[in-house]
This record gives C-alpha cells, structure tokens and sequence, in this order.
C-alpha cells in the first residue's frame, strides 16, 4: 500500500474513533478554561503578592497554567491512538494490510502528531490572548521579547507530549497499561523530582520539566537551570525520538 493511502487510512481510523476527538477537544478546553481562571486570580491577588513574586511575576505563563490539565488529555489522545487497536484486535488486519511496520507506525504517529500541533496551536494562541485580555494592566503583548516564542512553543510542547505518549503505547501496546505509567510520571514523579533540592538535578531534565521552559519568559529569581527556553524544548524532543524509536524497535521484533 502507497505511503498516501496509508496516511489517509491512518487518518479516517483517527477521526471515526470518538474518544480520541473528544480527548483532543478536551485538551483544549482544559487548557484554555483553567489558564482564564489562573488569569482572573492573578490579577485579583497581584495587589497582595510580596515585592519578589511581582518581581518575578510572568503574565504569559500564566495563561498557559492551564497546560498542567490540558496536558493529561493529550496524553490519553496519544495512548489511544496507537494503543487502541491493540485492545480491539485490529492491529492484526492493520498490519496484514500494511505489512511495512515502520509505513504503519510512522504514518499513524505522523497524522497524529499533525492533528495535535495544530489543536495544541490554536489552543496556545487562544489561551494566551484571552489571558492577557484578562489581566488588563499587567497583561503582555505578542510583540515583546520572549512573548511569541512562549506561545509558539505552548504548542510545540503539548505536540511533543502526544509524540512522547505514542511512543510509550508503541512500546507497551496496553493502554492501560501505558496510562498507567504516563500518568504517575508526569502528574507525581516529575513534579518531586523537580521541586525537591536533593533531585532537583535530575529532575529538570524530565519531559514536562524540560519542555515547559519553553513557556517561560520572566525566568524565577533563584533559577539554576543549565539550559534555556529551547535547550529544554530540545530535551523534550529527545525523548519523544527516543520513546518513538523504542516503539519502533519493538514493533518490528514481536508479533502482532
């Protein structure tokens, strides 16, 4: 089968499985619902925030707060993209039809990873500009330093957790299995090992750790970290390869 068919099959599997639109939709909606509400609390507490968090107060990353949410559901999208047909049986008929494992994977994970850049750009865009409409004085314009690359790269980092998330389902077909990893990782091991001084080191360069750094523009007072706004993206990136890889390999080596 051509590489064009295969992308317009992978495409019509995609869009005929209602959970994954809805979990794609709802990383919008999350992402955009929670970072307005993180809005209108910033700017209604920004009066009582001690001179050091003013100092350090960064609008454009507020409007991405949502993104801690949004980013759950991407992860499902991801997961049930590749993982889906594991549970149902049908890799089986998949396979059989496109017997050139690597047409398959890289065709189902490009057509995914197309859909969820240009929802996780839209949803950067709109969550910005209705963020910054909301904090009024305090707000920060698309033109100013740092400004546009925080939000084209809000869209690049929710993109990189869908490809990330793939490549672990590729790996471990089980999507159960797979949400069962994912989630604990992102939602509780990186978040200690990312606050905690003792792991600190080692948790900053962990896929969400890293990748957020893109969305940064207003860097904290006492931030250490060895790499920059797009160092960290690229750090994200490198898992999201390595996850992809893996599945790859593994892909090739077992059985349907």
């Amino acid at each position: 089968m051509a590489a064009t068919q295969v992308l317009k099959s992978e495409w019509t599997k995609i869009k005929s499985v209602q959970s994954t639109v809805w979990t794609l939709s709802l990383s919008a909606i999350a992402t955009i619902a929670l970072g307005v509400l993180i809005s209108i609390l910033s700017r209604n507490e920004f009066k009582n925030m001690s001179a050091e968090d003013k100092l350090t107060f960064d609008p454009t990353f507020v409007s991405f707060a949502g993104t801690s949410l949004g980013q759950l559901a991407m992860i499902v999208f991801g997961v049930l993209v590749v993982s889906n047909e594991y549970s149902t049986g049908m890799i089986r008929t998949s396979l059989a039809a496109v017997p050139q494992r690597g047409t398959f994977l890289f065709s189902k994970i490009t057509v995914a990873a197309a859909l969820a850049l240009a929802v996780g750009m839209a949803t950067s865009f709109t969550a910005f500009f209705l963020g910054q409409a909301i904090l009024g004085d305090l707000r920060a314009g698309i033109g100013d330093p740092g400004v546009l690359r925080a939000v084209i790269g809000g869209g690049l980092y929710m993109t990189l957790i869908a490809l990330f998330s793939m490549g672990v389902a590729a790996m471990l077909r089980s999507p159960m299995l797979a949400l069962g990893i994912l989630m604990p990782v992102f939602f509780l091991l990186a978040p200690i090992l990312g606050n905690v001084s003792a792991t600190k080191k080692v948790g900053q360069y962990l896929p969400d750790q890293a990748g957020s750094k893109i969305m940064q523009v207003v860097p904290p007072l006492d931030d250490d970290t060895p790499y920059g706004p797009w160092g960290g993206l690229l750090i994200m990136a490198l898992w999201a390869v390595a996850a992809v890889s893996c599945g790859y390999v593994l892909l090739k080596r077992r059985d349907a």
